[in-house]
């Protein structure tokens, strides 16, 4: 077979639905094919879209609402008082001390007045965009199950991330990079893992795929890294590899695993050439970068936590965000923080609230402050949908003298863009921040989750998948769309 042939059979091969890596690479180099995104399993949206993107900021290790974004005066006016909750409260360690202030002065920003903490300052120019839920309720105080519950809508593992149920439901916006991107903690994953972000038993192509963008190899595998492996030999051994695979095809025709590595296999071939630029910051103007505060970085930074390198970390992944969004990819989780070591490099501040949430929290507040502004000045905010979570709070009472033990019984989630109504509070909590004030009503991941879905056009009981059995969805047999928190 000459060259023009080889070169036709394998484009033939590839658009049959079983090429591979290069090969499928190189066809696309060679022919310049147009192709469409790749549809969600909705023919037709349940309700008109408000928003068509999300990003998932998630602080990892459960971030103090008390001291970021609920304000709590009974709190100042009772510093050092032994606590009383008036009633048996089950705490995860010892945190049952006196009534704690915030160590964080707190002040009103915006048209809104919404009051914040110092810490999270730079959030101050936006609050009147976002809308705070303060009396989010969770099931567990336990990092693993409750993360579980913020990202898959269930307390255990097995269930698909949000980001994958909506891949599965509205497909790809572009056809060169994945639908679902996580940018995990510099340092490493969360509690759970990829589990958190997992397709489970959906279709393995809605999972998402994890980006390192710090890192001398940010996408694993991406790209053979091994110096004897030449373009020729990688060329003849994915052929062997698509000869074993239609065989295989022969056999099991309609095989949902086989046909999600093809797809998986191609994508990463088109990303050979689509992810590096996406993720080179280089080209921005040196106003972006300082809007991020990334117009001075690369330390070196001290071993102890600190906030030059919680923001040049946090917002290097949100301005990453952003050129991701508008190449299409349609749903990016952040995270802040990996799961427990020493010293402390998460959200969970049993010992010292001020030496682990300040840096931490002003990262945050500046890398999240200039993602919303940025989106807001590309119009891209109407249609973006921004989640701020974490798996549960803290408590008001102290623990040892600077700490502050498991709150799972409210704490603070906020949302923004692509349809929300901003510059509103909504479900407050009690006075000292220990449980919704209205306990009868509180606010539930589920709600949420359906709200979110809403946004997107997706009726949230409606978007199902039979397994075991059982017709699963993201918001299991839960869920209300909270309407006051809609434009």
């Amino acid at each position: 077979m000459n060259p023009l042939e080889t070169t036709l059979a394998r484009r033939a091969f590839l658009r049959r639905g079983w090429g591979f890596g290069t090969l499928a690479l190189a066809t696309m180099l060679a022919e310049q094919d147009a192709r469409c995104a790749t549809p969600g399993v909705l023919k037709s949206l349940h309700y008109p879209p408000r928003a068509k993107r999300v990003v998932q900021l998630f602080m990892a290790g459960a971030a103090s609402h008390i001291d970021l974004f609920d304000y709590k005066p009974a709190l100042e006016k009772h510093h050092g008082e032994p606590s009383d909750f008036g009633e048996h409260v089950e705490a995860f360690q010892n945190g049952l001390g006196p009534w704690m202030k915030s160590p964080f002065r707190f002040r009103p920003h915006g048209e809104c007045g919404k009051w914040i903490s110092d810490a999270v300052e730079p959030l101050g120019k936006c609050v009147d965009d976002i809308a705070f839920v303060h009396n989010m309720v969770g099931k567990t105080g336990v990092h693993s199950q409750a993360t579980y519950l913020q990202a898959t809508g269930f307390d255990r593992p097995g269930f698909p991330g949000m980001g994958a149920w909506v891949s599965y439901a509205l497909g790809s916006l572009n056809d060169n990079l994945p639908t679902f991107v996580v940018l995990p903690d510099h340092r490493g994953y969360p509690s759970n893992g990829p589990k958190n972000w997992s397709s489970a038993f959906l279709p393995a192509s809605t999972q998402g795929t994890t980006i390192f963008p710090q890192r001398p190899v940010p996408i694993q595998d991406l790209k053979p890294q091994a110096e004897f492996i030449r373009s020729s030999s990688e060329r003849e051994a994915l052929d062997v590899l698509n000869r074993l695979n239609r065989r295989y095809a022969d056999q099991r025709p309609g095989d949902p695993r086989l046909e999600s590595r093809v797809r998986t296999y191609e994508l990463a071939a088109r990303m050979q050439l689509a992810a590096p630029e996406a993720l080179d910051i280089s080209r921005e103007p040196l106003s972006i970068l300082k809007m991020y505060g990334l117009d001075r970085t690369g330390g070196p930074y001290p071993s102890t936590i600190n906030e030059p390198e919680e923001t040049e970390y946090f917002a290097r992944k949100c301005l990453i965000a952003r050129r991701l969004l508008e190449r299409g990819v349609r749903f990016v989780q952040i995270w802040s923080g990996n799961d427990n070591s020493f010293p402390r490099r998460n959200w969970d501040s049993h010992e010292d609230i001020r030496r682990d949430h300040w840096p931490l929290a002003r990262g945050m507040a500046r890398g999240t402050a200039a993602l919303i502004q940025d989106l807001k000045q590309r119009g891209m905010l109407d249609d973006t949908v921004i989640l701020w979570t974490t798996e549960f709070g803290r408590m008001p009472s102290s623990q040892g003298s600077k700490g502050r033990d498991h709150n799972p019984y409210v704490f603070t989630n906020w949302l923004c863009g692509g349809g929300i109504r901003g510059g509103i509070t909504y479900g407050p909590s009690d006075q000292w921040g220990y449980k919704p004030l209205d306990r009868d009503h509180p606010t539930q991941v589920y709600d949420i989750h359906a709200t979110i879905l809403y946004l997107l056009g997706i009726d949230h009981t409606r978007l199902t998948f039979r397994h075991d059995g059982i017709d699963r969805r993201l918001t299991d047999v839960h869920g209300h769309i909270l309407h006051d928190l809609i434009a």
